[in-house]
């Protein structure tokens, strides 16, 4: 088998990972075009193992053997990527990459913050001193 083919193909799977990362505004689908681009690689490692073994006599495999790490970090990767996504969409309510530029917490334009994840009640000092004032 020549060379050629699997990396061919590989350059192929990069290059739609890449568009998919460019052009994806879902969180999830960016996330399975760098699970693309990764795979892409552990191709050419396995690829370009295969044909070193065939002409210098080599018996190291370390293309597969980095292969095989390549593919739990991966998986790690999309572990977290995956947690990451989730707690965004709990707490925006959308997963739009797009929409998702500020890391700040959104607030109320009228200062009211109620409905926040940080909402302090008052307590009951601050209640009975509000009463006393009105």
């Amino acid at each position: 088998m020549h060379l050629a083919y699997p990396a061919v193909l590989s350059a192929l799977l990069f290059c739609t990972g890449l568009y998919g990362v460019l052009a994806r505004r879902n969180a999830i689908l960016v996330l399975m075009s760098v699970e693309l681009m990764l795979n892409a690689v552990n191709l050419n490692l396995v690829a370009f193992d295969v044909w070193l073994s065939k002409t210098a006599e080599e018996t190291l495999h370390s293309g597969q053997a980095l292969t095989l790490f390549t593919i739990a970090i991966a998986a790690a990767e999309i572990g977290i990527g995956l947690a990451i996504v989730l707690a965004v969409h709990r707490n925006r309510g959308t997963s739009d990459v797009d929409k998702l530029r500020d890391t700040a917490e959104r607030h109320d334009p009228d200062g009211d913050d109620t409905d926040g994840p940080h909402h302090d009640a008052l307590t009951a000092e601050e209640t009975e001193k509000a009463e006393a004032t009105a």
